[in-house]
């Protein structure tokens, strides 16, 4: 965890979150809750990260001004790369820039395709779940996902937690699993880039994935304007926030710590691994500053 107590000249460091999640997306609360929660746990910092959406900036930013948190609005864009799930945070891009946007709307949409055909293979297995049960948990305009087919079989009783869903069912070596459109990861960091905003890995090593992240292309990311690596993650052990530590310092990369929150639809808790200051001043630097961190 990144320290967060008080600097050299004794004066309070302010708790950076930089990547949560909202109900627009696969959390459980709403932007205004998250916000809210975010305060109530005593992050200073927060960044809303809702996966190929930013539909829930609005609100977020509305809820930021009444609790007193900071806001950093972001995305988190799911991206393909040899048969491997790779997710890259872009903080501060523009909303309205046209490209990003339709790359976000055309992965949403084959998400939403890709939960029926899982649902109907479970189903086909004798997993009690129907398609129309997913899409109760699916909130108004929020992005579709495995998660939503978690929730809804806790709904119905199968199982207790996401987690148990996603070590029988939905994980990507799950015989239900199906593919869906995801952008080839350099492409997402120009993407980003083109839109003003910053691009950063999210848990780039993380034990979970299939497959393995390679450094030549967190190489060739950083050519197409990589700026960081979220080391300090719940999902990265000691050897993976070594190996991400050496691969920033010899590629020129920031270093960033989150949570990765989404309410209850994980274990993970705010402000469990934070973000410096510092790093936080040159991600906004980094910003075209189409989109401005909002400051109550």
């Amino acid at each position: 965890m990144t320290p967060t107590g008080t600097d050299s000249a004794g004066h309070p460091r302010p708790v950076i979150d930089l990547h949560a999640h909202s109900a627009v997306s696969d959390g459980t609360e709403t932007p205004t809750e998250l916000v809210a929660a975010a305060a109530t746990a005593g992050v200073d910092v927060l960044a809303i990260t809702d996966h190929d959406t930013v539909g829930g900036w609005a609100e977020a930013a509305d809820a930021a001004r009444v609790h007193g948190v900071t806001l950093v609005r972001g995305i988190e864009i799911s991206c393909a790369w040899r048969h491997s799930s790779i997710h890259l945070l872009g903080y501060l891009p523009d909303a309205d820039d046209r490209p990003l946007r339709d790359e976000l709307a055309r992965a949403r949409d084959s998400r939403s395709t890709r939960l029926e055909r899982m649902v109907a293979l479970m189903a086909a297995d004798g997993i009690p779940l129907g398609y129309d049960e997913v899409l109760a948990q699916v909130g108004p305009g929020a992005t579709p996902g495995r998660p939503h087919i978690a929730d809804a079989l806790i709904a119905n009783g199968t199982i207790r937690h996401r987690d148990e869903a996603f070590r029988s069912w939905l994980g990507d070596d799950s015989p239900y699993y199906v593919g869906h459109y995801a952008p080839d990861p350099v492409r997402a960091v120009e993407l980003v880039r083109a839109a003003g905003g910053v691009p950063v890995i999210a848990h780039p090593f993380t034990r979970t994935r299939s497959g393995d992240l390679d450094d030549a292309l967190v190489a060739r990311m950083r050519e197409a304007g990589l700026v960081g690596l979220e080391a300090h993650h719940r999902d990265h052990g000691p050897e993976e926030v070594a190996r991400a530590t050496a691969l920033a310092d010899r590629l020129g990369l920031l270093l960033t710590g989150s949570s990765d929150y989404h309410g209850e639809g994980k274990r993970n808790r705010l402000a469990e691994n934070t973000t410096s200051l510092e790093v936080l001043d040159a991600i906004e630097a980094a910003s075209s500053g189409a989109t401005e961190v909002v400051r109550p």
